[in-house]
């Protein structure tokens, strides 16, 4: 095999592409890094370090960019390929102390040898040493506060100034720079068999490293160990769910023999968490929906998996349909998890920062009405009707609601009740709203509100 040919197939090379399809095809980071790590069959180690290059990348794209324009002068007449190489080799430079420098700049050179030429190569080892001599241009040096957040965190300019006016500079600092943290897996206990601390103390003496969740009564924050391969995530005594969306199915007051609404259920965490309040003896069972078939499948195996299949029934089905799918005020409560920005999961979806704008909200707000207005009539009298999303924005949070219920005369909020969340939690209508930067989870959104 020729080295051309050879380092293709490098953890670096690969970064460089997952990069550029990322940011010029608008895929997604987590599908292509895993279908990557599948094709090529990397090990552990390798796959570990290819997912915190091109993650640690695009989470400080702009921050690498500030700091490499002290030796390049216009990116911009660069293929992008090389602006992607050079943020992968100067992430590697500042940020990983594990990795020689000589390996990065002789990996970097040979990579742009095999898409470019022998004078890009040059070109790059030559940025790349001066980064190695005098690191990058310092962010901490702006004066401008607003644009010291937004290149030091690396969140476009207009979405810093958004969130200050949301929730002031301070906030917005601790939220910006707390996307740069890495993300913890959580888990949720499905059945009451056994305690949380039973269910930890089994996990520890697997080796795992484990603590409670802060706010969420049957959640668990994982920090070493892969616990899909735990046999309690196998046969179902856990499942991956983010703290913050675990605390949406409490809010519906389930009772065991509740027909439910999921109108926007894929991938099943909260419709499997549902079915955890029903009984099947007692004909509980919750009407889950997705559009996608593919999504449904995901669904189904998280039901199985997780020993509900008997509480939960799918269908393929967009939610805004719903209203004439079912008999008026058919469901004892109903869900919907809207469609939305989900700027509440930069942490863990970094490339989101950079791709939305403040039209998405306002075309969000729209179809998340339109699915509210489907399925409001299949409510009962009484039942409860619980709205999240996994966002942060006032025009898919309390623009949606307050819209909703100005046109909904029979509805009132209820406000949402937690011991475990902290009064900044809670907005004055009586809503949740979680930011990433609260408790280390994703950013979540909730609303319950009653039909009279």
């Amino acid at each position: 095999m020729d080295n051309k040919h050879k380092i293709r197939h490098t953890v670096r090379y690969l970064a460089v592409d997952i990069l550029e399809s990322v940011e010029n095809e608008g895929a997604y980071s987590n599908l292509l890094l895993n279908k990557v790590i599948q094709s090529e069959k990397l090990s552990p180690k390798d796959a570990g370090l290819l997912t915190e290059i091109v993650y640690g990348v695009i989470q400080r794209k702009m921050t690498l960019d500030f700091g490499l324009s002290a030796y390049v002068k216009d990116p911009k007449k660069q293929p992008s390929w090389v602006t992607n190489l050079l943020r992968v080799s100067a992430y590697q430079l500042v940020h990983l102390t594990k990795v020689p420098d000589h390996a990065v700049l002789f990996e970097a050179a040979e990579i742009a040898k095999a898409k470019g030429h022998a004078g890009v190569a040059s070109y790059v080892n030559g940025v790349l040493r001066n980064v190695q001599r005098n690191g990058l241009r310092d962010w901490k040096t702006i004066s401008n506060a607003k644009k010291r957040i937004s290149i030091g965190a690396s969140m476009p300019k207009w979405l810093v100034a958004y969130f200050i006016e949301q929730i002031g500079i301070d906030e917005t600092e601790k939220l910006a720079f707390s996307l740069l943290e890495d993300p913890f897996v959580s888990v949720r206990l499905q059945s009451n068999a056994l305690s949380r601390d039973e269910v930890m103390g089994l996990l520890q003496e697997s080796g795992y490293d484990v603590m409670p969740s802060p706010i969420s009564a049957v959640g668990i924050r994982v920090r070493g160990g892969k616990i899909v391969d735990s046999p309690l995530f196998q046969n179902g005594t856990l499942t991956i769910q983010d703290e913050s969306s675990q605390l949406v199915a409490p809010v519906g007051g389930l009772k065991k023999d509740f027909l439910v609404l999921d109108s926007c259920a894929a991938p099943g965490g909260k419709t499997t968490h549902m079915a955890s309040y029903l009984s099947a003896a007692e004909n509980g069972k919750v009407i889950a929906l997705d559009m996608y078939e593919h999504k449904i499948s995901l669904i189904e195996q998280n039901a199985a998996r997780l020993h509900v299949s008997d509480r939960i029934e799918t269908m393929v089905m967009d939610a805004k349909e719903a209203g004439k799918a079912f008999p008026p005020e058919s469901f004892d409560a109903i869900f919907v998890d809207a469609p939305c920005s989900g700027l509440g999961l930069m942490r863990r979806k970094p490339e989101i920062k950079y791709v939305k704008n403040a039209q998405d909200f306002l075309d969000l707000h729209q179809e998340q009405l339109l699915i509210l207005d489907s399925v409001s009539p299949l409510l009962k009298k009484g039942g409860r009707l619980v709205y999240s999303t996994c966002t942060l924005t006032k025009e898919e949070n309390q623009m949606t609601v307050r819209t909703f219920i100005e046109n909904h005369a029979e509805f009132a909020i209820v406000p949402v009740h937690s011991d475990s969340l902290d009064k900044k939690s809670f907005t004055p209508e009586g809503f949740v709203q979680i930011y990433p930067h609260d408790y280390g989870t994703d950013g979540f959104f909730i609303s319950c509100m009653e039909k009279s």
